[in-house]
């Protein structure tokens, strides 16, 4: 795990600062684009330090990782009330941990994972929320439903009891000019209204990362995921494998 910097409420002010104002230069309404902070390879003392700064939901990656940390929040910060984003790949032999502990699943792209996450989630925590990931920018290292298929799997998971369906996420690829990451971007927000239109009950389009989350606002985005800008510089030495 990485070892916390100093200065973790001064980089949680930037972001926020930075943000407002995307959503004020976008003529989007303030607070209108959540942020939800990526926590990934951090210790419990950072999300210690993040809540005391203001954050109740996180971002994780890694299984095993994340359910460490929400059983020791649940153990020993009983009071707390946080609320946990699972946003990694998400392989079919590990849906059950994921459907237990996570309030959300960000990264569900076809319908077997859906079907098992729904079969295993318990009744007594309520529907888990899941967002489709969408495979928009081609990447053969990224996941996600392709584009064309999002409708069908969209009408499938919104039969399965025990999920409730808030909307689309996706990981653009990497671009080094704006009009080139605003190309995915928009991409993905024609995809999100579409779905409305089609009469589809979702409020949630998760698209943005430090790198992109101006442009992301620009065109859409109803929650964007920073990690690094807010935590600091992360260490993958111990990371779980995937």
């Amino acid at each position: 795990m990485s070892v916390l910097k100093p200065g973790l409420a001064d980089r949680y002010e930037k972001v926020k600062s930075n943000l407002a104002l995307a959503e004020k230069e976008s003529l989007r309404a303030a607070g209108s684009v959540f942020l939800l902070p990526v926590s990934k390879t951090f210790d419990i003392e950072a999300i210690r330090e993040a809540v005391g700064c203001g954050m109740h939901a996180f971002g994780e990656n890694y299984v095993q990782e994340g359910i460490e940390k929400i059983r020791w929040f649940k153990e020993n910060e009983p009071n707390l009330d946080l609320t946990w984003h699972f946003i990694g790949r998400l392989q079919s032999n590990k849906t059950r941990p994921v459907a237990e502990h996570f309030d959300w699943v960000q990264t569900v792209d076809r319908l077997k994972i859906a079907e098992r996450l729904s079969e295993q989630r318990p009744v007594e925590l309520g529907p888990l929320n899941v967002l489709i990931e969408v495979h928009i920018s081609g990447e053969d290292s990224k996941g996600g439903c392709e584009p064309m298929d999002v409708p069908a799997l969209v009408q499938a998971v919104t039969t399965l009891p025990n999920l409730k369906l808030r909307g689309l996420m996706a990981i653009p690829a990497p671009s080094d000019t704006e009009e080139d990451k605003k190309a995915s971007l928009r991409e993905m927000f024609s995809l999100y209204t579409q779905l409305k239109d089609m009469g589809f009950d979702i409020d949630t389009l998760s698209m943005g990362m430090s790198s992109d989350m101006k442009e992301a606002v620009e065109c859409g985005s109803t929650m964007v995921r920073v990690g690094s800008a807010i935590f600091g510089p992360r260490d993958y030495g111990n990371k779980e494998s995937k």
